[in-house]
C-alpha cells in the first residue's frame, strides 16, 4: 500500500505528496478547461503514468532476461473526447529503444509493454496503440 495525500491550493491547482518519499507534484487544470496549463493536469498524469509504466515494466522484464535496455525515448499524445462526458479518448504511445535485440527478445518485451499495470487499469474504451522502434528500424 502506498499513501498519497493532496491539497486543493485554489485557482484550480492541487499539490500531491507521495507518502513514502515525500516528493511532491503540482497539478493545474488545462487551458481548454479553465486552467492556466502551468503544470501537469490530472489527465496528463494518466498519460504520463502509462508511458512510464510501460518503460518500467519493459526494463524489469529485460533485466530478468539478462538485458540492460539502456536509454528509451517515449512519447504519448493525450486526446480528449469531443463529446461529454469529458474523458481521455486516445493515448497513442511511441517508444524508441536503441538496443538491437533478437526477435524473441523483442516479442517478449513488446508483450510486456501491452501488459503493464497502468495499461490494464485504464478503461478499455481508451485507445492505446503502442509503436516500438528498435535500434535503427524506422517506425511502421
Amino acid at each position: 500500500m502506498v499513501s498519497i495525500t493532496a491539497t486543493y491550493d485554489g485557482d484550480l491547482r492541487c499539490t500531491a505528496t507521495h507518502g513514502p518519499s515525500g516528493s511532491t507534484l503540482t497539478t493545474d487544470a488545462p487551458l481548454d478547461n479553465q486552467g492556466k496549463g502551468e503544470a501537469f493536469s490530472p489527465t496528463d498524469l494518466c498519460a504520463t503514468a502509462l508511458i512510464t509504466c510501460i518503460a518500467t515494466t519493459m526494463a524489469i522484464k529485460a533485466r530478468s532476461m539478462g538485458i540492460e535496455l539502456g536509454k528509451m525515448e517515449m512519447s504519448v499524445e493525450k486526446h480528449m473526447s469531443l463529446k461529454n462526458p469529458r474523458r481521455i479518448a486516445r493515448l497513442p504511445v511511441e517508444i524508441k529503444i536503441g538496443d538491437i535485440l533478437d526477435e524473441k527478445q523483442k516479442t517478449r518485451l513488446e508483450r510486456v509493454a501491452h501488459a503493464c499495470p497502468v495499461h490494464h487499469s485504464l478503461h478499455p474504451d481508451i485507445e492505446m496503440p503502442i509503436t516500438i522502434t528498435w535500434g535503427d528500424e524506422s517506425p511502421e
